[in-house]
């Protein structure tokens, strides 16, 4: 259950894509400004828990444009963190502002960001997310590849399709490669559910998204059963996950008791994974097993 919080207040974005589902943008633009202030935004956050709702399990960034359009979003990550200390904070992004230094640096306080990468093919990129004069693909994908080098959190990379725009061989090849390279904590891809902001944007097949989910699901995979004797290549990758993905439990229980399936829901990665990284931590001594009732929780 997410609680989300809108940073824009109107329909601006740095996108005008054929698929929004908050419609056509009315203003399409790269200007960074305090659309809705962070004092605005937390006080009325303040008040929505002082009333007393059920907690949710994750407070999600968005809107109804480009989040990282707002200059307090750091502040606004900041106390939103102060209020609901256990809760994770997600921010939704269409990754355009991630070329901006200032963009990853409040962005990597978040504890899952969601980016987005629907095409890495330039004429399906300006056909289907109708961008900004000012935004070109490839400071896209360099500036996301920067953003990984530096964040410790989790990143869950979002594909939208739409049938005959960017569901081509072209792109999935592509796609595939720069996964491999971003190596996000899970790779989403979807298709339309609701009316689109522009005629003509329409779902694609089953079997299509099917394709795209087994061929880029399928990266991590790839990779593992690779080996590269240099220590550079696919192999280090895998070694260097695997220690992110440790450093990330330890932290995470070392502020509340967990279980492996609530860790697992948590960091949004298989649980299998989770576990592996829990035994290694259970050797060093870094994490404590407890057992309950029905299941065990682990602490720092």
């Amino acid at each position: 259950m997410s609680l989300g919080l809108d940073l824009l207040g109107a329909r601006i974005c740095t996108f005008d894509c054929l698929y929004c589902e908050v419609g056509v943008t009315e203003a399409l633009t790269t200007v960074r400004k305090p659309y809705v202030p962070a004092r605005r935004i937390l006080d009325e956050l303040a008040a929505w828990k002082a009333a007393g709702h059920a907690m949710p399990d994750v407070v999600t960034l968005g809107g109804l444009g480009e989040p990282c359009l707002n200059t307090d979003l750091g502040d606004i990550i900041a106390g939103t963190k102060e209020l609901f200390p256990d809760i994770p904070v997600a921010v939704l992004t269409n990754s355009s502002l991630l070329p901006d230094a200032d963009v990853r640096g409040a962005l990597s306080a978040a504890d899952i960001v969601l980016p987005s990468m629907d095409t890495l093919v330039a004429s399906e990129y300006r056909r289907l997310n109708r961008p900004h004069a000012a935004i070109g693909l490839d400071t896209i994908r360099r500036g996301l590849l920067d953003f990984r080098a530096m964040y410790g959190g989790s990143i869950f990379l979002e594909v939208l399709l739409l049938a005959g725009i960017n569901d081509t061989a072209e792109n999935l090849d592509l796609l595939q490669g720069f996964c491999r390279e971003l190596a996000p904590t899970r790779v989403d891809v979807v298709t339309m559910s609701r009316p689109g902001a522009y005629a003509g944007a329409t779902a694609v097949p089953r079997e299509v998204l099917a394709r795209f989910r087994e061929s880029l699901g399928s990266a991590d995979a790839a990779t593992a059963l690779s080996g590269d004797p240099s220590g550079h290549g696919p192999t280090a990758l895998v070694g260097r996950h695997s220690e992110e993905l440790a450093a990330r439990i330890a932290a995470s229980v070392a502020r509340r008791p967990q279980t492996e399936q609530g860790l697992a829901a948590g960091l949004g990665v298989p649980v299998e994974h989770v576990r592996r990284a829990l035994d290694g931590l259970l050797r060093t001594g870094s994490v404590r097993r407890q057992p309950d009732d029905d299941d065990f929780f682990y602490s720092g």
